[in-house]
């Protein structure tokens, strides 16, 4: 399916300062999305393979290499076992994940790896993951990424603008940021466990969707607290905001502390739940996530042979 790309728009403070958050309700939803309902055997085969495809392949150490990024790669094309592969008898779904997230320096690596497959190459950029670095060597940064084969870039706000709830301050940054994306798909990491308040980052998140994000994306990962329900809620329900209001479309993308299959069910239940169907596909939906895969590999391999393999077995690069 082809989505129309957010265009963004004008900047609009009083939609902006309209904007609240019911922290009480919000926390007492998001409580109840791992309780109400389980998905059980076959269904859950296909859940977990949907999860699959949704995934960011991601390696964001001071110590990869360009072995580790092409072993990555290579994961990344071929996620599942081939004797997994033929015991689900899924071979004809040609799975892959969403796409493979590196630093700059592994693009061409990575780039090389992936050609040819479809699967996406992101960056994360902008001086990831502080954000500290001077203003037009982030614009240059996106600009060399692009260059180098990303075609999705990871960009981090300011998160100064936020606690001084300077909204045209993060509107023409985010701003700059898309136009330097090009053609690249840009994901606006709000680093949300460092922005204080669900209405910080209701706020922040509809900042960057009239910037023109691509995406909103919860964290660097780098960070004490990174993806959960309440904020996912709050996010999503701007995005919901966003599509009635504009019309168009803008995706989602938890990172950080998603390492459990079954984490990644009850986000995938929330976004069928909130935004429909729709936003159960890779143009709108993305897990950030590295250690998540080997343990949906694990969920399914008890699924074929009723025993849990150890999570060794299943390194990702």
């Amino acid at each position: 399916m082809t989505i129309e790309r957010n265009p963004g728009m004008d900047l609009n403070l009083d939609w902006i300062e309209s904007i609240q958050v019911n922290k009480s309700a919000t926390e007492r939803r998001a409580a109840t999305l791992g309780t109400r309902r389980s998905v059980k055997k076959q269904n859950q085969v296909a859940w977990l393979l949907k999860a699959i495809t949704l995934i960011d392949l991601t390696t964001l150490a001071g110590d990869d290499t360009e072995l580790r990024v092409k072993r990555l790669c290579a994961k990344a094309k071929k996620p599942l076992s081939q004797d997994l592969i033929a015991a689900l008898d899924i071979a004809d779904l040609k799975l892959t994940t969403g796409a493979v997230c590196v630093y700059h320096d592994m693009l061409p690596t990575a780039a090389q790896a992936l050609e040819g497959t479809g699967i996406h190459l992101a960056a994360v950029s902008t001086g990831f993951p502080a954000g500290l670095t001077p203003f037009h060597l982030k614009i240059e940064e996106i600009k060399e990424s692009v260059k180098a084969g990303a075609d999705e870039i990871d960009i981090v706000i300011t998160r100064k603008h936020v606690f001084a709830k300077n909204w045209p301050a993060l509107y023409d940054e985010v701003k700059a940021y898309r136009e330097a994306c090009g053609e690249a798909h840009m994901k606006t990491i709000l680093s949300t466990g460092e922005i204080s308040t669900l209405r910080n980052v209701a706020k922040a998140s509809m900042v960057c969707m009239m910037a023109g994000a691509d995406f909103i994306k919860t964290s660097t990962g780098k960070e004490s607290v990174n993806a959960t329900l309440p904020v996912s809620l709050t996010m999503i329900r701007q995005i919901r905001d966003y599509l009635e209001r504009t019309g168009f479309k803008v995706g989602y993308k938890p990172a950080g502390g998603i390492s459990k299959a079954k984490e990644a069910l009850v986000y995938l239940s929330m976004m069928k739940e909130e935004l429909g169907d729709e936003w159960l596909q890779p143009e709108l939906f993305r897990f950030g996530a590295s250690s998540l895969l080997g343990d949906i590999e694990r969920q399914l391999e008890h699924q074929v042979t009723g025993h849990y393999s150890a999570a060794h077995r299943h390194a990702m690069g």
